[in-house]
């Protein structure tokens, strides 16, 4: 997820209260396969002990004023409203006096309807919803569990965000169908209001190959004109209005600063997972059996 209020957090912990369970199977999903982590009887959404085990352990982690959540999935909406409403009243129980709660949620939009948006609103969620442009360069590789294409659900969801009056921000993966057409996918979210946009690189490996990668990621020189060619768009017409967050990423190396993207950062595991159980890894690109640091 990206930032849209630009702060520093100490650090960042992805939360998956339903673990790899979607109801997409987009075609470059790299999650959906650790599902199998689940299997033999164990329970694929995280229990209330779980969930205030690990918020205990969260806030007392944190130094800092603000104390950043972050819930991802999978389909994190999956672990329904009343999930979250237990979540922000263990917050509330335990975040000691002076120190101040943010929840970030990472979704697909598909499940957003009016209680979503209203809960969204009152407990100031910061919500980033994945798009990746519009018509086809969405739907080839962003598609329900039965093949059907997924961007209207996902453009009600956003609309109902909009008149809800939350801000929603975007991530666009980038990828083989959508890398050729960068003023398309910028002109679409501009159209729709978007202020806050993260472009990321698909980068797929192959099925068994070591170095290689899949059709459906993007050339690195694909990439790199598609960023041009944004950039040229969005300093000319869209600066001060829209947050690109790749272009600040940028600028932070240009100025010596600490990147906050962790594909930018000098080293891995930044940012570690905590699965439904409380299993504990150091990146969601390796949650696996081999991979286990430990539990909660």
């Amino acid at each position: 997820m990206t930032e849209n209020q630009n702060k520093e957090r100490e650090f960042q912990i992805f939360l998956k209260p339903v673990g790899a369970r979607c109801n997409l199977r987009c075609r470059y999903c790299y999650y959906l396969d650790k599902i199998s982590l689940h299997t033999g009887g164990s329970d694929p959404f995280m229990s209330d002990e779980v969930l205030e085990k690990y918020i205990i352990q969260h806030i007392e982690a944190a130094t800092g004023r603000d104390i950043f959540f972050s819930w991802h999935g999978g389909e994190p909406l999956l672990a329904g409203i009343d999930f979250y409403r237990k979540a922000v009243a263990f917050q509330k129980k335990h975040t000691p006096q002076g120190k101040t709660v943010l929840n970030g949620i990472q979704t697909n939009g598909t499940l957003i309807d009016w209680d979503w948006a209203w809960f969204f609103k009152i407990e100031k969620f910061i919500i980033g919803i994945s798009i990746d442009g519009p018509g086809d360069l969405h739907n080839t590789f962003r598609k329900d569990a039965e093949g059907n294409p997924s961007l209207a659900r996902v453009l009600k969801g956003y609309e109902i965000l909009q008149r809800a009056g939350i801000t929603t921000e975007i991530l666009c993966v980038v990828n083989s169908s959508n890398s050729a057409f960068p003023l398309i996918t910028y002109d679409f979210f501009r159209d729709i209001g978007a202020k806050y946009v993260t472009f990321l690189p698909l980068v797929e490996r192959r099925p068994g190959s070591v170095k290689g990668v899949s059709r459906a990621s993007v050339d690195p020189d694909e990439f790199g004109r598609f960023l041009i060619a944004v950039f040229d768009e969005w300093i000319e017409k869209d600066i001060g209005k829209i947050k690109i967050q790749v272009f600040e990423e940028a600028v932070r190396t240009a100025f010596g600063q600490e990147h906050t993207l962790c594909i930018f950062k000098e080293n891995c595991g930044g940012v570690p997972v905590v699965e439904s159980n409380g299993d504990f890894f150091s990146c969601d690109h390796f949650v696996n059996k081999d991979n286990l640091v430990g539990n909660i």
